[in-house]
Parts: structure tokens; sequence; C-alpha cells
């Protein structure tokens, strides 16, 4: 079942530990008006390869960030939907999966391991009284008569589970669910700087269920070795597969704001592999998850523009677009932000 209490905690960073021992977390002690909280972020993976991968993003830029800024300090409950400001890896478009790479969490010399990443911001978070954190995750307690075990405050009171929460396997299959990933964002207004951090178990996968968030594939032929093979994002100059068909197809530009009445919304496409095509049964998918379905085909290294038709829309406020297969496997999926939709008649590219 999904996480039963998923949310976002916005508060001021005041101190941090880093992980160590036999299950390594990051500690960030965070506050807001009137409360305590200990955020515990995974830096190595229980089940093998411990490595956990990571993408820090420090220009992180998403349409839905002024709900985030809008928020007032303290913990907020959030509902697994599409079109708010609840997390996920595959739906909300949020960076390229193929960027994110596995490290370890503690190794000798500067800059070079997960904890020294995280805490890079962290520091420089604490170190800024205008800075705010946004942890997205489990909320635990508050436990009313315990005290925090890293920090000591009372009552002990946090959030956790601050990474992918979709495509785990073994006994954390229970944890799936769609629209409830962690991570962490810090705003430092005075540079209008927003940094992301994201990270995911390599046991996980790029493709799950709508509905569940459990690993899906398409059925392919193969030996028994073939099975439980974890699939990674396609990788430029690796062939895309049945399995792993990301980026065989990239929207490179989308038209959002038209000068022409009424409105003409258009999205193009391109073609990366050397061979065609055929988009019969493919869909584009917009922000609130409404669907257009295509037809016809791209030729290898061509561009395709589509013209949009209702009820997919691309907001001048800011939205994304999704391209999934005729698998219903997400192939490729890009955001825009108000500020680059607020010229009339130019394209914006991606």
């Amino acid at each position: 079942m999904p996480l039963k209490n998923y949310g976002v905690l916005k508060g001021r960073p005041i101190n941090r530990t880093l992980g160590s021992g036999a299950n390594p977390h990051f500690q960030v002690h965070v506050i807001d008006e009137t409360a305590d909280y200990r955020i515990a972020v995974n830096v190595a993976s229980a089940l093998r390869p411990s490595e956990v991968e990571y993408l820090i993003d420090s220009r992180f830029a998403h349409p839905f960030l002024p709900q985030c800024e809008a928020l007032p300090a303290g913990w907020h409950p959030l509902a697994s939907t599409p079109g708010g400001p609840s997390l996920d890896f595959i739906r909300s478009n949020l960076f390229d999966p193929r960027k994110m790479v596995p490290l370890p969490f503690n190794v000798p010399g500067p800059d070079n391991d997960l904890n020294e990443k995280i805490n890079h911001y962290i520091q420089r978070a604490i170190a800024d009284e205008e800075a705010t954190l946004y942890a997205f995750g489990e909320r635990w307690g508050p436990e009313r008569g315990k005290k925090d075990k890293i920090f000591g405050f009372l009552p002990g009171n946090g959030v956790h589970d601050i990474h992918m929460n979709q495509a785990n396997v073994g006994r954390f299959v229970d944890d799936d669910g769609v629209y409830q990933d962690g991570a962490l964002l810090l705003h430092f207004p005075s540079q209008d700087q927003w940094v992301g951090v994201f990270l995911k178990f390599q046991s996980q996968t790029w493709h799950t269920d709508d509905r569940t968030g459990h690993q899906i594939r398409p059925p392919v032929s193969g030996p028994p070795s073939d099975r439980g093979v974890t699939v990674r994002p396609f990788t430029p100059g690796v062939p895309p597969t049945p399995e792993a068909p990301d980026g065989a197809v990239r929207i490179v530009a989308a038209l959002a704001n038209a000068v022409v009445s009424p409105e003409v919304e258009t999205v193009t496409l391109l073609n990366t592999t050397g061979a065609t095509i055929k988009l019969g049964g493919w869909r584009l998918l917009d922000r609130d998850k409404h669907a257009m379905a295509l037809s016809g085909a791209i030729g290898a290294g061509d561009t395709l523009r589509i013209m949009l038709a209702a009820p997919v829309t691309l907001p001048n406020s800011g939205g994304q677009i999704t391209l999934l297969n005729s698998d219903g496997l997400r192939v490729d999926g890009v955001t825009y932000t108000q500020n680059q939709a607020s010229q009339p008649g130019y394209t914006i590219t991606f």
C-alpha cells in the first residue's frame, strides 16, 4: 500500500550530521515557528547494490514551485494526485532520469561522495537566514515523551523516505505508489535559486503502473537469465529497446502562447534513432494527464510538429508534456515555466 502520511515540510535547517554506520542517513535538523523536525535522508541502500543514485540540480525550475513558495512554514499533507506539488519522478518530469548516477556515501577525499554532495547545499542553507528547505516524504511522530535520538529535541518528530517511493522490490514493494516520491528542495531567495536533491535506489526501475506504482515491463522474449535484471534508462549511443524506450523520441520544442486566435498550441518531436518509428497507439499528456492520441510516423532523424487538440492544453502559467509509447511506457517528458511561456508567438525549446 502507498505511504500513509505523505507530504512536505517547509522550514529552516539549523544543523546536520553526515550519514555513517550500518544504516547511513544524512540527518538535518529543521525548525518552523512551533516545532523541531529531523529529516532522515538515505545515503545508502539496504538492498544490493548499496550505492544510491542521485541528481542534484543547482538551477531547478518547475511550474509547481510557486505553490511551494506560497505554503506557510510547517508540515503539509499532500494528496497523491497530478497538477499539484506532490512529486513523481516519472510523471512530474522533474529531471532527465538519464542524468542520475550512483555514488558511495563515504569516500576519502574532497567532494567525491554523497554525504559531501548533499552537505554542500545544506551547509549553505544553514548559513543563509533567508534560505528555506522543503522536505518531501513520509511524516513520523510527534512521539510524545521521546527525545529525538540524533538532535535531542522533544518530542521526536520528522520526515523520512526522502527518495523515490515507487518501483520497489522485495519487502519494500508495499510502499509503492504514484505522486508520493521524496526529495529535498532548497530555496535561496537572494540569488533567486532553487536546488533540487533527488535520490533513488538502483533496484528501482523507470516504468511503473499508473495506479499502483509497481514496476511494469512489456512482454518480451528472452532466456531465464533476462528476468529480474534492472532496466536502466536509454543511454546515448545504445539503441532503445522495448523495455527501455527512453529517449527514442524526444520532445524538442513547444508553442504554448500563440498570437493567433483561437490559440494554436503545438509540440515538436524528434526521432533520435536510425529507423522510422510508427506513432500508432502513442499519446501526448499534459500537466493534468489529459491525453491526445497520435498517429502516423516519424522518419529516422526527422521532426514532426503536432497541433494539440482538446482536452490537452499548454497553460501560459507553466506546464508539462509527456510522451508515452504504445505500451504505455514513458519515452520522454519536459516541463516549462510561466517565464518561458511569457513571450507570445515564441517557441519554447527543450
